[in-house]
């Protein structure tokens, strides 16, 4: 599934809370950028049709609005169509950029460290 930049920041507001109304959605949105509350709605409306969220509740008029689908099953397609475009499917290419072009803390490098060993053991065990 394909998202836009738009669609994926109203999601995210989604993702990090149980069920919101649009009026929310567009309040914190208005924290990063102007744009109008038909515009939010036009972008629910159609994030609902795409069946990405649902409405979970209503309360007089106001319609309070979740997540349809995990943020996963939205981040892995589209990262793996990001990888494929950019650095031509070959992950240790982003890997190797990401690396380089931010500031990683030392907590940050052994959590990559513990995700790169745990991988490897799965690798393992696969291969016996």
């Amino acid at each position: 599934m394909k998202l836009s930049d738009f669609e994926l920041e109203v999601m995210d507001i989604i993702w990090q809370r149980d069920s919101v109304s649009a009026v929310d959605i567009h309040k914190a949105i208005q924290v990063s950028r102007a744009v109008s509350y038909s515009a939010v709605k036009t972008v629910i409306d159609r994030l609902e049709q795409k069946g990405v969220l649902k409405r979970a509740d209503q309360q007089g008029r106001t319609i309070f609005y979740a997540s349809a689908i995990r943020k996963e099953e939205v981040s892995k397609p589209m990262l793996k169509g990001f990888l494929k475009r950019l650095f031509s499917g070959k992950p240790k290419q982003l890997i190797a950029q990401l690396i380089q072009d931010e500031e990683l803390s030392d907590k940050d490098i052994q959590a990559l460290k513990q995700m790169l060993a745990s991988k490897k053991r799965k690798e393992n065990q696969q291969d016996k």
